[in-house]
């Protein structure tokens, strides 16, 4: 009995060992890739401190003392002409909460009514909605830009906001995750209590399918937030009033005209900071998706 004892003892001890080894090696990875993702970010807030000269000297992981200087050069500096940064977050703002709220909405509520109901084209359905997902952008912008002007859109952001509605991508992750999450037995009681459809689906399908939410609302906002592509070609009048923050930092560094690189980086880490916001603010509930995940009944 003791031999075996100490054979058990010997053989828990080696697991253990191999357990920590790959711990460590684990944590060890995840520093490096931690590193690897926020030096760019640090690096972009740093060269935001410095000036022109300092940043043609090299890299440096300690910040300048310009931060006040390149400030004022991005408010009240020649970049007015090209970055606005009121106009560029009040435009960029409007189009991204407004398409963001669109996207989350109403493809959670068609992933809930493929997933819930039953009807004849049901698989179907589903199927065209991954085709369409299929289909980049690129193909689809001429057109795209022809019916705007058609319907005198162009100039408005209107065609930035409203097909923000069709988002195949978030509609199977939602499906997706519904399958896992979210049992249709609850929908069947809250009809037998009196419920209307509307009504189970705001107050009982979207708190369920809050960290689905979530991660969706911060991967759309990030998209519509960095999005040039669409933007350029239905803002076609040049008014910097008008313009998205992107299109801004983008005809700051295609200028000739402009070189305050520190005015430059400062103006690009003022145009992440609602993306840092809105990572903040729903992380939370990525977590506790995460957490409710892992709990098994």
């Amino acid at each position: 009995m003791s031999k075996m004892s100490k054979v058990y003892g010997e053989a828990n001890d080696s697991y253990t060992a191999k357990l920590r080894t790959k711990s460590m090696i684990l944590t060890v990875w995840f520093i490096v890739l931690t590193i690897i993702c926020l030096l760019p970010l640090y690096m972009l807030i740093i060269n935001a401190t410095r000036n022109t000269s300092q940043i043609s000297n090299g890299i440096s992981v300690l910040p300048g003392s310009d931060l006040g200087n390149n400030l004022s050069t991005v408010f009240k500096g020649e970049m007015k002409l090209y970055y606005d940064a009121v106009s560029g977050y009040k435009n960029s703002l409007i189009i991204t909460c407004c398409s963001t709220i669109l996207t989350v909405f109403f493809s959670a509520m068609t992933a809930y009514g493929i997933q819930v109901y039953d009807f004849k084209l049901k698989e179907v359905s589903y199927t065209v909605v991954l085709l369409v997902m299929m289909v980049p952008m690129q193909v689809t912008s001429a057109g795209f830009v022809s019916f705007m002007n058609k319907l005198g859109l162009l100039n408005s952001y209107i065609p930035l906001i409203v097909p923000a509605v069709a988002a195949p991508a978030v509609v199977y992750f939602m499906r997706s995750y519904m399958k896992s999450s979210f049992p249709l037995e609850i929908v069947e009681a809250a009809r037998i209590d009196g419920c209307t459809e509307l009504r189970t689906f705001v107050s009982i399908a979207i708190p369920m399918m809050k960290p689905a939410i979530a991660v969706q609302a911060i991967f759309a906002f990030i998209a519509s937030w960095n999005n040039f592509y669409t933007p350029s070609m239905i803002l076609v009048d040049g008014k910097t009033s008008k313009k998205t923050l992107p299109m801004m930092v983008q005809a700051l560094q295609s200028s000739d005209t402009l070189n305050d690189y520190g005015a430059v980086y400062m103006a690009i880490a003022l145009s992440i900071i609602p993306i840092v916001i809105a990572y903040v603010c729903l992380s939370r509930f990525i977590i506790a998706g995460v957490a409710l995940g892992g709990v098994k009944e």
